[in-house]
This record gives structure tokens, C-alpha cells and sequence, in this order.
């Protein structure tokens, strides 16, 4: 049986901004091919964890590890290339360009030309701008939006939107993919349908997925581990049945003692 290997790891790290602690002595290890989900009230610091995991945030103690490198050392593009993507709360596409130009845009990571060869559209661009696109395609095959390729952001549904901010991260071809609220807004067909790309994302893919939702049915559903955080701590770490049924998960959820 294969041991798995810590991705990334939290190790007592704590977030300030002046006087107001976003995260205290938060602990927690995500080990390769885990669906990990991340949960909690409003407020609570889950989107800080994501915005420390890829350096827009930098703890203010502690620290933190992905793949083995100190996340204080590097820059987002880094953790970018080291193989980390995510989409956030709200959609950040380009609206006045079409679905493709917009997953193209996360392809780019894997392009490798410079302005000189750019600006005479050398043999080596057109190589790799192929490459770019043939990436892209796969995606919108896998996300099942080929009917919208071409259509611009403006005119597409929510739902699809949420979908092609998936595939914007998806190709960028990522070893980890962070994913902040990707149901939030969602009907229940919409939140089926992003649930069944999750779980083809992270079984058939094999990419290791943190997600953030408060669909507590999708979370519990599709997770195999999960951290419960309130007020900026953590209060529990484990299997997803599990945090259903603990006492200090319950009481952050309902506000009772």
C-alpha cells in the first residue's frame, strides 16, 4: 500500500491584521490525493488559510509548507508553478472574452516563449500556443461546456460561469487545487453537477483537492477529511461523519452551549 505524503502543512501559524487575529496556532497536515475540505461560520478564517496557502497572506507566526518549501520564501507566481491554482468566493473572469479565452489564460502557465519570438510568431510560438489550446480543449471537454466555447462571459449563466472558473484553474494542469465556495450561489442541479466534477477532478484526475462550501451535504458527500475552523481556530480534524456528530462542531454551527 502506498504511503501518502504531506502536500502542504500548517504548523502553528497565525494571521494578524492590526488588532484583529484572523487565524491562532492553526496545525493541520493535507496529504496527497486527499479531498480536503475546509469548514466553519462566516468569519471564521477559511478563505485566510487559502490566501495563505498561495502567499497572498503571510502568516505572522508559525509556518507554512508546500512540498516541502517554507511558503514565506516564495512569491504567488511561485507557489503558482510549484503546481497550486484555486478559483475564489466570487467569479473572476474576464467578462468581455469568450470561455476559451478565459481557460486559455490559465494554459498559459505552460507556455515558454519570449517577446522577441512573440512579435514575429516564430515556429516555436505557434507550438506553443498549439500546446496552450490543446490543453484548454481538453478541459472544456472534461467540464462538458463545449457549446459555450465561444460565447463571451457576460452572456452565460451563473452556473457555467462558476464552471469555467473551474476550468481556468484546471489548466493550469495543478498538482493541488484550492476551491472557495465553488457551489456558493448555486441552485441544487448546479451544485450536483459542480460535486460530480470535484469528485471526477480528484478520482479520475488524481489532484488533490482543499475546498471550502457551506453546502454541509455536498461537503459531507464528497469529502474524505475534513478541518472545522471557528473564530479563526481550529476545533476539529478528521472524517467528515465524524464532524457531524461533534459537540463543539454542532455548537459553532447553531450558536448553543
Amino acid at each position: 500500500m502506498a504511503i501518502l505524503t504531506e502536500v502542504i502543512s500548517f504548523k502553528d501559524v497565525s494571521l494578524n491584521f492590526g488588532g484583529v487575529q484572523a487565524l491562532k496556532n492553526v496545525s493541520f497536515d493535507i496529504k496527497e490525493n486527499s479531498l480536503f475540505a475546509i469548514i466553519g461560520p462566516n468569519g471564521a478564517g477559511k478563505t485566510s488559510l487559502l490566501n495563505c496557502i498561495n502567499g497572498i497572506y503571510k502568516p505572522t507566526t508559525g509556518s507554512i509548507s508546500i512540498f516541502e518549501k517554507d511558503s514565506k520564501e516564495l512569491h504567488p507566481d511561485e507557489i503558482a508553478n510549484l503546481g497550486i491554482s484555486r478559483t475564489f468566493q466570487n467569479i473572476e473572469l474576464f467578462e468581455n472574452m469568450t470561455a476559451l479565452d478565459n481557460i486559455l489564460i490559465g494554459a498559459h502557465r505552460h507556455v515558454n516563449y519570449g517577446p522577441i519570438r512573440s512579435l514575429f510568431y516564430s515556429k516555436k510560438v505557434r507550438e506553443e500556443e498549439k500546446k496552450a489550446r490543446q490543453i484548454s480543449e481538453n478541459v472544456i471537454d472534461f467540464l462538458e461546456i463545449e457549446e459555450y466555447r465561444y460565447s463571451f462571459i457576460l452572456s452565460l449563466p451563473y452556473g457555467i460561469q462558476k464552471r469555467i472558473e473551474l476550468g481556468r484553474a484546471l489548466a493550469m494542469e495543478p498538482k493541488v487545487l484550492l476551491l472557495d465556495e465553488p457551489a456558493a450561489g448555486m441552485n441544487n442541479e448546479e451544485t450536483e453537477d459542480i460535486a460530480r466534477f470535484i469528485l471526477d477532478i480528484h478520482e479520475e484526475l488524481g489532484i488533490t483537492v482543499i475546498l471550502i462550501d457551506h453546502d454541509m451535504n455536498m461537503v459531507m458527500d464528497i469529502a474524505t477529511e475534513v478541518v472545522v475552523m471557528d473564530f479563526g481556530e481550529k476545533l476539529f480534524q478528521g472524517n467528515p461523519a465524524d464532524a457531524a456528530r461533534d459537540q463543539k462542531v454542532i455548537d459553532a454551527y447553531l450558536g448553543v452551549s
